[in-house]
């Protein structure tokens, strides 16, 4: 029951709570069982209990681990994508062609890049504090909304008057 019990704080410190929740949950459960089947003086039952709960503390933190490396890994992606498109969308909106553009044509994307930069911030606060969904919930829409937004400062500079030539 000590070695479940360690295997299973062991776990917890390596997220199985958050990142492996059901074979956690089954491992904790596990040793509460084999703690009711020591009252009930039933050790054989509680070894094997003890035992299955170890093992599936041990599994949770491995499961834990994995699926912590790919969430970190996917949101680590999602930020680097949304920033490279707001780089490209503030790139494009400091252009020297945009200043023949009607201000009003390019409201939307300066609006949507200045909404991006925030909310890349809020997501890069969460990916600090490991809260991966975190950083899927405050992404949200934004590089849908950044790829619209580049595509509207195209068109806008392609239907802007040419130059004229001095």
């Amino acid at each position: 029951m000590n070695q479940a019990q360690g295997a299973i704080d062991a776990a917890r410190a390596a997220g199985a709570d958050r990142f492996a929740a059901t074979e956690f949950a089954a491992a904790v459960d596990a040793l509460a069982r084999s703690e009711q089947a020591v009252s009930d003086r039933d050790y054989r039952l509680a070894l094997g209990l003890a035992i299955d709960s170890r093992e599936r503390a041990q599994n949770s933190a491995r499961i834990s681990v994995d699926v912590r490396a790919n969430s970190r890994g996917e949101a680590e992606r999602a930020v680097a994508e949304a920033a490279t498109l707001l780089r490209r969308a503030l790139t494009q909106l400091e252009n020297p062609d945009i200043a023949r553009v009607s201000p009003r044509a390019l409201r939307t994307p300066r609006e949507t890049a200045a909404a991006a930069e925030k909310t890349l911030q809020e997501a890069r606060s969460a990916l600090e504090r490991e809260d991966y969904p975190g950083v899927k919930t405050a992404l949200g829409e934004i590089s849908a909304r950044l790829q619209a937004a580049l595509s509207l400062i195209d068109a806008a500079i392609a239907s802007a008057p040419p130059r004229r030539k001095r």
